[in-house]
């Protein structure tokens, strides 16, 4: 069955009554409104039409700019599509024999940089000497890291069978090792006795006593590791055997501190435009302290290129494997001999949390007993030793870990070891002049903490030796003042490092000033007692010596060598808190035994310099006329020096013989011709 839908007509069911009204209506009403909805149909037509009209006349106008458009963006791509492929093709070229020209390139370059040493050796080969030296070592280097780089392994399996026989023979060999040590100190000191007089032998005992000292005071007496304390100390003598009784030695270290006073006049030129032409009148402001911003800038440009880390790392490792320290305080000591005591465990930051007491000991006496490369440049400009202040450096850095590791003996297990992975932290800086823009901006905190700590410690000094002064005058004692307390205190450690009896009152006092100020007030002092001394005149004023013996004065230029003073100590406790907050409490409790043993490090370096200080060192004469002309302000006019003037123009009359020095000879004749008479040796 199927449902089908019906519709009904309405229209039959009408009222008959109004059936001829409505048929009016409906006739009148039904024409309106088809007339109305027949003129709307049109209307709607119309718009509709014009706005299809109007919509094919816009879409033909934008069809028309798209067009445009398009074929002006396909050549445009087909344009840059050219070149894209030109520089693909050159871009995966260059990705896909990246090495080979990477090696094409560092080959053009070393070739042309050993055809301008073999051109500069070839014209005047002691000129190029200098230059000789640095590229020989630079190739050795660059060897021996590839060499370990690649073949690491094989070298220490190579000599894996030798360490594990001393391993198993250590036992007895340990003790074959002492006493041939001991021994080959008595010959030594009989035979140097003999030849030198027996003044080293105050400095020997001085090294034993304070060795004896810190054993004692030290914090865990009977749990001493000894073969860092001996390896330091041999390391020590080493080195100051090397360099202060060496002829070679001496003639390096002596050409080294020649080119860094040359180095560090350059900041000269920025000081001058800054300040002016006289701004030499304000010595320490103006000529000293551009010093200090010029050499941070250096270091930090150093820093950024790696030169620092891969220099540092390697005096490290050349610690850690003599004296058998571990790596974090390896590498903290020997940046202690570039950088300064807050900059150098930057480098291990990220390790400071996890080493142990004594290490971290380790890492406050190496920042106590060194001094920083910047402020060695202002020390040098005082007037004092460059070669000896370089010598100190280095010398105190094994030092100290033998003091550090006296004073305070390793007694728990090191977390971080050589197999740890230990890597040095890098610059921050993206660029090379954003690394001297680095340098220079830190040093304004660097030079303004010198600056004021000089103000008010000299005003301070001023003040104390006044009080002193008036306090004495009541006991008819006038000439008391700090110096004098200080010269006391100290005498006694100062003679036993070997300082001539009538001058070791002045060194006590040199060193007072170093502990309760700092080194700065200790070096300007003793800068003074070497100008006077270099001035002639009377030694005694009033019963007041005027400077000292060369001897006296070696000695403490290496024992004020370093940062032990109570305004470092809030330095380095402030510094290191930042870096391990975690080691609060133990950086606090032992930074003061770290003091301590920073400055028996410092004492214990300048008794090695006494033991090997030669007293009236012969220098021969073209190094002694370097050290006088080479410095801004005008020679003095010595006995010595005028003798090797002398013997100079003799010995070029007899044999044409010039100077050992290339270019600088020159100078050096006319320097000669002013010291003497010019109509005597024909100068021109």
């Amino acid at each position: 069955m199927e449902l089908k839908e019906t519709t009904r007509d309405y229209s039959g069911v009408q009222n008959l009554t109004f059936q001829n009204d409505n048929e009016d209506t409906d006739t009148v009403n039904w024409e309106d409104i088809q007339d109305n909805s027949q003129r709307t149909e049109n209307s709607e037509s119309e718009k509709n039409v014009h706005t299809n009209q109007e919509d094919e006349f816009i879409n033909i106008d934008s069809d028309l700019h798209e067009n445009k458009h398009d074929s002006a963006d396909d050549e445009k791509l087909r344009l840059k599509g050219f070149l894209e492929k030109k520089y693909d093709k050159a871009y995966n070229f260059c990705k896909k024999h990246r090495t080979r020209i990477n090696y094409v390139v560092y080959g053009v370059l070393i070739t042309a940089y050993l055809a301008a040493v073999i051109a500069a050796c070839t014209m005047n080969f002691q000129r190029a000497l200098p230059l000789f030296i640095i590229t020989v070592l630079a190739i050795f280097f660059i060897c021996w890291d590839f060499l370990v780089a690649k073949y690491e392994d094989r070298i220490a399996a190579f000599f894996s069978p030798g360490e594990r026989y001393l391993e198993k023979q250590w036992f007895w060999l340990k003790w074959v090792l002492c006493i041939a040590l001991i021994l080959a100190v008595i010959f030594w000191l009989i035979f140097d006795t003999a030849k030198q007089g027996s003044r080293q032998l105050i400095s020997f005992g001085g090294l034993v006593m304070y060795i004896l000292l810190m054993f004692i005071f030290s914090k865990y007496p009977m749990r001493v590791a000894w073969r860092p304390v001996f390896s330091g100390i041999i390391m020590q003598f080493i080195l100051g055997l090397l360099i202060l009784r060496t002829k070679v030695g001496f003639e390096v270290f002596n050409w080294l501190g020649i080119q860094i006073q040359t180095f560090l006049e350059y900041s000269d030129t920025g000081a001058k435009f800054v300040f002016g032409e006289k701004y030499t009148d304000h010595f320490f402001a103006f000529k000293v302290l551009p010093i200090v911003v010029f050499f941070s800038t250096v270091m930090s440009m150093l820093y950024h290129v790696g030169f620092m880390q891969w220099l540092v790392g390697k005096v490290g490792w050349i610690m850690r494997i003599f004296m058998g320290t571990t790596p974090v305080e390896s590498l903290v000591a020997a940046g202690n001999i570039f950088v300064g005591q807050t900059e150098s465990p930057l480098m291990v930051r990220p390790y400071l949390p996890y080493i142990t007491r004594s290490e971290l000991h380790a890492v406050m006496t190496a920042g106590f007993s060194t001094i920083a490369g910047s402020v060695l440049g202002a020390y040098i400009s005082f007037g004092v030793s460059a070669s000896h202040l370089l010598t100190a450096s280095v010398m105190s850095a094994p030092a100290s870990l033998a003091t550090s590791k006296l004073f305070w003996p390793e007694t728990e297990k090191p977390k971080v070891t050589l197999n740890s992975g230990l890597k040095m932290a890098r610059g921050e800086s993206n660029n090379l002049l954003e690394a001297a823009s680095q340098g220079a901006s830190s040093s304004i905190l660097l030079v303004a903490n010198i600056a004021v700590n000089l103000i008010s410690f000299l005003a301070l000094l001023a003040f104390i030796n006044s009080a002193l002064s008036w306090v004495g005058s009541l006991f008819d004692y006038p000439q008391l003042n700090f110096e004098n307390i200080c010269a006391y205190v100290f005498m006694p450690f100062s003679f036993m490092m070997g300082v001539d009896w009538e001058d070791s009152f002045i060194v006590g006092g040199l060193l007072g000033y170093k502990t309760f100020f700092n080194e700065f007030v200790a070096y300007e002092r003793l800068s003074e007692l070497i100008h006077n001394r270099e001035k002639g005149g009377s030694m005694y004023v009033n019963d007041v010596k005027q400077y000292m013996t060369v001897r006296s004065e070696t000695i403490a230029t290496y024992a004020l060598c370093g940062f032990a003073n109570f305004g470092s100590l809030g330095m380095v406790i402030g510094s290191l808190t930042s870096m391990a907050p975690s080691k609060k409490k133990e950086i606090a409790s032992g930074a003061f035994r770290a003091m301590i043993a920073g400055t028996v490090a410092c004492f214990m370096t300048a008794c090695i310099a006494g033991m090997l200080a030669v007293p009236d060192v012969k220098i021969p004469c073209h190094i002694l006329l370097q050290n006088a002309f080479n410095s801004t302000s005008s020679p003095a006019n010595s006995t010595k020096l005028i003798e090797c003037c002398q013997q100079t123009f003799t010995s070029a009359n007899s044999s044409q013989e010039n100077f050992p020095g290339g270019n600088y000879s020159l100078n050096f004749w006319i320097k000669c011709c002013q010291i003497l008479n010019q109509t005597t040796f024909n100068c021109i």
